[in-house]
């Protein structure tokens, strides 16, 4: 009984991880912009710290550092013209760079490497409701704005030019992304979570026949390579975190 109560919040975590990543994943990738989903991974890490120096939550020390490094890659983005993905990488970078100077200045009590791959294991109630809370923010968002999404995964031009709120969209789909990163974070940490939003919407993209549909998939896809993750860094003694970043790559093998 002991050992069921144990590991029954770390299922709870990959199955939740498993379903909401992946549908994030579709929205951005149909955008053309997981370098954006990169981006914030990376651009939480000086949030955190700081958000453990302050013993505060660290979703709201994650989401306002995400914001920042999300403005500061717009303003290089209009600044260096068509050099955008270059532009972000810098960003990113930099925060990262930021984040890990900032732990010795702080001197905050922070696992740096519980941060960037994850650690499941050690997952608590609050990581489940925190999980719950993101994903029927993303669900309500899907809902309200499912036309536009779907507008702007085929035609950006067209969505700009048919006044669609595109910037509205594209300011609450960054949000959203924000809060599941870090969300997730705990359980696959901030590199490898990127793995988990991407690989099940790209080995499913081209046999997806509409955006719900590739959600759907992708969903299942993640679930499984999450539990399958989880499975095998039990059986065999590995952290949680890098084994599902593992799977996550070794499905886009499956691709035909």
């Amino acid at each position: 009984m002991e050992n069921i109560s144990w590991i029954t919040i770390p299922l709870l975590i990959t199955f939740l991880i498993g379903i909401i990543c992946p549908v994030t994943g579709a929205i951005l990738i149909t955008q053309k912009r997981s370098t954006q989903a990169n981006l914030i991974s990376y651009a939480v890490l000086p949030g955190l710290v700081i958000s453990a120096k302050l013993q505060i939550d660290p979703i709201i020390g994650g989401f306002l550092s995400s914001l920042l490094g999300s403005f500061l890659a717009e303003r290089f983005n209009q600044k260096f013209i068509n050099k955008q993905s270059a532009a972000i990488n810098s960003v990113l970078a930099g925060f990262t760079a930021l984040g890990v100077l900032l732990v010795p200045i702080f001197g905050a009590q922070i696992d740096l490497e519980a941060v960037l791959f994850g650690d499941l294991l050690s997952s608590n109630i609050a990581d489940i409701l925190r999980l719950l809370i993101t994903m029927f923010l993303l669900l309500g968002f899907i809902l309200f704005n499912y036309e536009d999404l779907i507008f702007l995964g085929v035609d950006n031009e067209g969505a700009v030019l048919a006044k669609r709120p595109v910037k509205k969209i594209y300011i609450l789909s960054s949000t959203i992304t924000t809060l599941v990163i870090i969300s997730a974070a705990n359980a696959v940490g901030i590199i490898l979570v990127i793995g988990l939003l991407c690989s099940p919407v790209l080995i499913n993209i081209d046999k997806a026949k509409s955006l719900f549909s590739l959600m759907k998939k992708a969903a299942l896809t993640g679930f499984i390579s999450s539990l399958f993750g989880l499975s095998m860094s039990l059986v065999f003694d590995l952290p949680p975190g890098p084994a599902i970043g593992l799977i996550c790559f070794l499905i886009l093998f499956l691709k035909r």
